[in-house]
């Protein structure tokens, strides 16, 4: 090898780089399974906290919404102030707001905690990725620490539930937010000693009205997907997406012109960040639409309670850990678009599995769930390494968080379209299968009104039997 081609060779992460992605990782993890940690605990929280239907659901969606609609604000923070300085500062934030939201007295307070929630955990996510990409110069050693980056956060999300569970089992509901600490306070430790620092950029000014745009376009956007998933179509909801789309449309305008603007207009016509960005959203669309799925099947067809339809939903999760880390490799070896392409197949494949169980099969259910994981997470880990390969130092917090917020919109859809696409073939199938009576009531609206059905009444055999029935037609449609 001559001296220029050594200078040119990126350096090698050693030690200390895969120890600081060991502690990127916790935060990252935690702030995931947030998403999904209250499964159990909003039944006590509404007890002691007197909570209101309508102010349970903001409890548990407040920081979904929040965190989807900040991201890309926060990508654009982190790109001026520095990743490592607001990485550190969002670890803080996070912390003080887990004790008190571990402690609220009102149903008010803790709204409003998962609300700074989602703040911070929008600080964390874009600013984690982006400090991957500072800390991993060799394009092999960034797939393999991207792998991990994508199985973390993956994992956290199935994680939450089963967490949740465990410590609902041992404590009061305030230790979910308290189990939150020890990593954030490692981060804050450790991370100041072994994370890069990133330069501020005090020449790049921040564009006040494209973090409005941008906040005016996911928010609505996603809150009127999750309305239309859980009430069914209403004009309200699809005037909540027009809206956020016209604003989507306004903001990309907006960075064009912009002498200073929170996406870089190249980046946005870059053919391979794009491709990326539609891969994140297709992927997280079939992977959170068919987890709703699969864990309704675990409960009411097979019989689970709760907590162990969750404990099985993590099976899955081991064939994500066995995807993802070899993502970079195949792709060097294949190339990038093939593995993509092949890990879409798996993914289908597992859906065909899933579609044909025929009967009651937890075995099939987590073969197919294992092959539909597998093969999606390794369609995301090529797609973040296409993000990160696109982006400049100066941009890749942006970027990042353009990434995140396209895994989020995706997953929003899963849950919205494939839902009610369940919901119609149940319907479908209630109206052929049930007598007219029943079809006219819960039974005949959903599963679990034919369960509730089916412990009461002079139909409660029928019910129950044609329930089970209408529940797997309604899958393998």
């Amino acid at each position: 090898m001559t001296a220029i081609e050594s200078e040119a060779a990126p350096r090698l992460a050693g030690r200390r780089e895969w120890t600081a992605l060991v502690v990127l990782a916790l935060p990252l993890l935690l702030v995931s399974m947030d998403v999904s940690i209250l499964y159990f605990a909003v039944p006590q929280i509404s007890t002691d906290l007197h909570a209101s239907p309508t102010q349970q659901l903001w409890i548990f969606d407040i920081y979904g919404f929040v965190l989807a609609g900040l991201l890309v604000t926060m990508g654009a923070v982190a790109d001026r102030i520095g990743a490592r300085k607001l990485l550190l500062v969002g670890a803080f934030a996070f912390s003080a707001t887990s004790v008190f939201a571990a402690y609220a007295g009102s149903a008010g307070q803790l709204i409003a905690a998962r609300a700074v929630l989602g703040i911070a955990g929008a600080t964390l996510m874009p600013s984690t990725l982006s400090m991957v990409r500072a800390l991993f110069h060799d394009e092999r050693q960034r797939g393999q620490a991207v792998g991990a980056w994508t199985g973390v956060m993956t994992a956290g999300v199935g994680l939450g539930p089963v967490l949740s569970g465990f410590l609902l089992a041992h404590f009061w509901w305030g230790s979910v937010f308290l189990v939150n600490l020890p990593a954030m306070a490692l981060l804050m430790v450790a991370g100041p000693l072994l994370l890069p620092r990133s330069e501020p950029r005090p020449g790049r000014r921040f564009d006040v009205v494209s973090s409005v745009l941008s906040l005016g376009a996911v928010l609505p956007t996603v809150y009127g997907i999750k309305q239309w998933a859980t009430h069914g179509t209403d004009a309200r909801w699809i005037a909540c997406i027009a809206a956020g789309l016209v604003l989507g449309v306004l903001f990309a305008r907006r960075q064009q012109r912009h002498p200073d603007p929170m996406i870089a207009p190249a980046l946005l016509r870059n053919r391979r960040f794009r491709a990326a960005l539609a891969g994140n959203v297709v992927c997280a669309f079939a992977l959170i639409g068919n987890a709703v799925f699969m864990t309704g099947y675990l409960q009411l067809v097979l019989g689970h309670d709760a907590l162990e339809a969750a404990w099985w939903s993590l099976v899955p999760t081991v064939a994500v850990g066995f995807s993802a880390p070899f993502a970079a490799g195949l792709g060097q070896r294949f190339g990038q678009a093939r593995v993509a392409a092949g890990g879409l197949v798996v993914g289908a494949t597992g859906f065909v599995v899933l579609t044909t169980i025929g009967t009651h099969s937890l075995v099939a259910t987590l073969v197919g769930g294992g092959a539909l994981a597998a093969g999606l997470v390794l369609t995301m880990t090529i797609c973040a390494e296409l993000v990160l390969a696109a982006l400049q130092p100066e941009e890749a917090g942006a970027g990042a968080a353009v990434s995140e917020a396209a895994s989020e919109l995706g997953g929003a859809l899963g849950i919205a379209i494939l839902g009610s696409i369940g919901a119609a073939a149940y319907h479908a199938s209630a109206a052929a299968h049930l007598p007219a009576a029943l079809a006219a009531g819960p039974a005949g609206d959903s599963l679990p009104g034919a369960l509730t059905v089916a412990g009461h009444g002079p139909h409660a055999a029928v019910a129950a039997w044609r329930g089970s029935r209408l529940a797997e037609e309604t899958i393998s449609r």
